[in-house]
């Protein structure tokens, strides 16, 4: 599996009910929104910038995703519990949802 070659950066949290797993781009203003919603809830998660990764390894990523989870990839994409829930785009409600978040 790819995804265990990649580097992910993991954000504390005191909300860890949920494996929450965040694809992003490091020049995406909804990622970054994302990114820090998940963070002003409290919630544990691990991210990577997507654009960040070498070439090789952004293809042999973005092919798994695409495998695994059937859904077109566009940022950030959210896995939850592995693929139980996936999120594409800042979807608020659905992370309030899925996450069991107030």
């Amino acid at each position: 599996m790819m995804l265990e070659n990649v580097t992910f950066t993991e954000e504390a949290g005191t909300i860890a009910k949920h494996d929450v797993v965040v694809f992003a781009l490091s020049t995406c203003g909804f990622c970054k929104s994302c990114l820090k919603f998940l963070h002003d809830k409290g919630v544990k998660f691990k991210y990577v910038y997507y654009d960040l990764l070498d070439t090789d390894v952004k293809a042999a990523v973005k092919d798994e995703l695409t495998k695994k989870y059937n859904e077109r990839i566009m940022f950030p994409f959210v896995v939850i519990d592995d693929g139980k829930h996936v999120v594409v785009g800042f979807k608020e409600d659905q992370l309030v949802e899925f996450l069991g978040l107030k």
